[in-house]
């Protein structure tokens, strides 16, 4: 396996978080008490019980960079999330600040944010390594 780092999320509850992103297409690598990371495909998710977190002021987040962000929010936004920018979960439509990549953001019931930025705009496909 390459070299890698993962993003560590809160989880109110693991069970529901699980639920939650399995339906994002995440299957579960591991789990206990403690613990849980989830992957889907090169992605990982790492997230730790907080169960005292306040999802609206929650302030983590993690990056998510693919090379065909288009698919995967058809494929997201045909779950029906909301798109409600006070919804908690939420799923945004594609935007650009400032000079950053194109991306959209998905907000999971944790209040913790997902960026998910286009590759072919920061030249970073993966596509061949």
């Amino acid at each position: 396996m390459a070299d890698r780092i993962t993003a560590n999320l809160p989880a109110r509850d693991l069970g529901a978080t699980e639920a939650f992103y399995t339906r994002l297409g995440f299957v579960t690598a591991y789990r206990d008490d403690g613990w849980m990371i989830l992957d889907r495909g090169e992605m990982t998710l790492e997230f730790f019980p907080h169960p005292g977190l306040d999802p609206a002021t929650s302030w983590f987040s993690a990056c998510l960079r693919v090379d065909d962000p288009d698919a995967l929010h058809a494929e997201w936004g045909a779950l029906g999330l909301p798109a409600d920018g006070a919804a908690i979960p939420r799923l945004t439509g594609f935007f650009r600040p400032g000079t950053a990549p194109r991306m959209f953001a998905l907000i999971d019931p944790d209040g913790s944010l997902l960026r998910v930025m286009d590759n072919r705009d920061t030249g970073e496909e993966t596509h061949g390594r």
